[in-house]
Parts: C-alpha cells; sequence; structure tokens
C-alpha cells in the first residue's frame, strides 16, 4: 500500500516526508482494519514533520483523523464504546462491529484503563496513552488498523471528506471549548480560526453563545461571519465587548496575555492544542486578577468524542474542506503552514 513515513523532522518545504510501499497491516487482537477513504490533515501533523513534537518512533505514518471502511477484523470480540454521554468509569455495553462499516480513528488510540486518572474518566492524562501517527501508524496511507474500542461510529449525513476533521479538529475543539467553561449565553473569543476554531465555533453558536474571533487571515474572518460569528478582527485586536471565556486555538504564546487582557472577570482562557510558542511574562493585575483563569487541554477522552459527533449528528455542521490526493502530502501540509488551507486540508487515498 501506499503510504507516507516521517523521515527527518524538519521545515515542510524541505519534504520531510517520504512515500513508501508498505505491507497492507493485518489487525490484530480486538483490532478493525479500516481501507481508508479519507484523512484530515492536522496542526499536529505539521508539528510532527517539523520537529515541533519529537516522534516517538521512527518512521511513522501519521494522520489521525481518519475515516474508512471496515474491511478486517483481528481474532477478539470487536465493539465500539458505548452511547454518547457514557462517561468512564461506566461504560456502556459495545456494539458489534461488521465488514463495511463506516467508522473514525482519532489521536487517542490507547490507555492502560487501570491508572487513576483512567479510574476517575480522565484517561486523556494517561501516562501510558498511545497516540495515532505518533506511536501508531494512522492514516496518511491507503490502510489503518485501531483497537475496536478506540474507533468511533460517525453521524449519518456527512461526506467522508466532511467527517475526517470532526475526529480531531472537532474533537480536541470541543474539549477545548468545555475547558473554556463558557456560562449559558456567554460571550466566547475565539483566537485562530482554522480547522478546528471553525467547529468548535459553531458548537458554541449552536448552544447559545455569542462568539467574536480574532485572526489574522481576512478570508478566515469572512468565514466566521459567514458561520454566525457576532465579530471578526485581527489576532491581536480587542473584541467590541469583555469575554466570559476564550479558547486559543493559534500555537501562539504571544496571544496568551492579549487574550487574558481580554477577560471579563471571573473569564476563562483555554488553550487548545499540543503546542504552543514560548508565553511573554505575564502581569498579575492586567491578566490574571479577579479570578481570571488559563488552562490548558491535552487530548480528550472517547466520552468527550462521542458526545461530540453525537451533538454533530443532531445540529448539521458546516465542515469547510480543501481536498488533495494522498500523493499531495507534500503540498498539504506547506499549504498548511502558509495559511493557504480554507478550513481543514484532507487528503484522499482514490483522489479527489
Amino acid at each position: 500500500m501506499l503510504a507516507w513515513q516521517v523521515t527527518r523532522p524538519a521545515p515542510v518545504a524541505t519534504a520531510p516526508l517520504r512515500a513508501v510501499e508498505l505491507p497492507i497491516p493485518e489487525p490484530g487482537p480486538g483490532q478493525v482494519r479500516l481501507k481508508v477513504a479519507a484523512c484530515g490533515v492536522c496542526r499536529t501533523d505539521l508539528h510532527l514533520a517539523e520537529g515541533d513534537l519529537p516522534p516517538h518512533r521512527p518512521l511513522t505514518v501519521p494522520g489521525h483523523e481518519i475515516v474508512g471502511y471496515v474491511d478486517a477484523l483481528g481474532p477478539g470480540g470487536h465493539g465500539v464504546s458505548g452511547p454518547a454521554g457514557s462517561r468512564p468509569p461506566d461504560p456502556a455495553p459495545a456494539a458489534p462491529i461488521r465488514l463495511g462499516d463506516r467508522l473514525g480513528i482519532a489521536w487517542l488510540a490507547g490507555t492502560d484503563q487501570t491508572c487513576a486518572y483512567c479510574r476517575r474518566g480522565a484517561e486523556n492524562l494517561c501516562p501510558a496513552s498511545l497516540y495515532t501517527g505518533w506511536d501508531v501508524d494512522g492514516g496518511y496511507a491507503q490502510y489503518a488498523v485501531v483497537d475496536a474500542d478506540y474507533a468511533y461510529r460517525l453521524p449519518a449525513g456527512y461526506s467522508d471528506g466532511e467527517l475526517a476533521p470532526l475526529l480531531c479538529a472537532g474533537i480536541v475543539g470541543y474539549r477545548a471549548l468545555l475547558r473554556a467553561e463558557l456560562p449559558p449565553g456567554g460571550r466566547l473569543g475565539v483566537y485562530g480560526f482554522g480547522a478546528s476554531a471553525h467547529l468548535a465555533a459553531q458548537v458554541a453558536i449552536a448552544q447559545g453563545a455569542t462568539v467574536h474571533v480574532m485572526t489574522r487571515s481576512a478570508r478566515a474572518r469572512r468565514l466566521a461571519l459567514e458561520l454566525g460569528a457576532a465579530s471578526a478582527t485581527g489576532a491581536y485586536d480587542s473584541p467590541p465587548e469583555p469575554l466570559d471565556g476564550a479558547v486559543l486555538f493559534a500555537p501562539v504564546g504571544d496571544l496568551v496575555p492579549v487574550a487574558l487582557a481580554a477577560l471579563d472577570r471571573g473569564g476563562t482562557l483555554s488553550i487548545a492544542g499540543i503546542h504552543l510558542t514560548d508565553v511573554p511574562v505575564l502581569n498579575y493585575q492586567r491578566h490574571l486578577f479577579q479570578e481570571r483563569s488559563v488552562r490548558s487541554t491535552t487530548a480528550n477522552t472517547r466520552a468527550d468524542g462521542r458526545e461530540f459527533l453525537e451533538i454533530a449528528g443532531r445540529h448539521r455542521l458546516a465542515v469547510t474542506t480543501t481536498p488533495y490526493p494522498l500523493t499531495a502530502v507534500d503540498q498539504a501540509l506547506e499549504d498548511l503552514a502558509r495559511d493557504r488551507v480554507d478550513g481543514a486540508a484532507v487528503l484522499f487515498p482514490d483522489g479527489v
């Protein structure tokens, strides 16, 4: 099968990934194999390719926003974790997986389920956690394998390409939105407006929030207004009113004090993403006093994923994508790095 591997982390302009022919993987006990129909290109993949995230293993196949169709079952039981809303440690009965089912593979690929974090429902903090496209091969390939317990049922009414960004941009953006602890009808600031932000903003609007977007891209600002944002201005501009909560999607540490200064009393800034440039020195009185808070977001739990996909099934989200053939991985990553992608870049193994 055709796949892409990270051979030597370096700037994407130097082509740090290499196209190779690999054997089609065989699913092990409790695993399923998907024929990949679409795979989103996440900024985390870019960080891995460029070395901001040190590779966990040599020659990793990136990609963790995978939509595919089951074409092989490994030995043992096969069931997707129970319905949305069932949070560990009380999992619902698994639904059986059958050949031909459309499933999703996301960032979280495995946890030990025995540590204190897993037992209390915080499996995203598990020290033994594994990640798709970082610890195990991902979806920049024609086939991918996943432990059945970490696969997702997908909502109807979306194409394969529309579903792919939901599996990380959507799920992790949703967790970052939860971490902002926005009150009902609150005022939300969104800093950066790429794949994850344009989905989280729609969820917040559907739940009654007033959303203000701050981003450097004029094209992204236009999209934000089309999707229902109350305002859209430059990344370092002040919103038109104080914010009850904010989510920083841009991996730019300089924006942390900017966002904190825009918060009203008691507001919370949630930082999404796995990588952030250095944060400048904060001024206590201006940025943190009056019970303003700043919080990081670390991956997601499977319960977060199920809840978000259930919301996506109830509220039809407008998913903006830019398609690429699997043979054009270098171009997709470079376009992402240069902010030339509308919404989310998506790879299609069978062509666009």
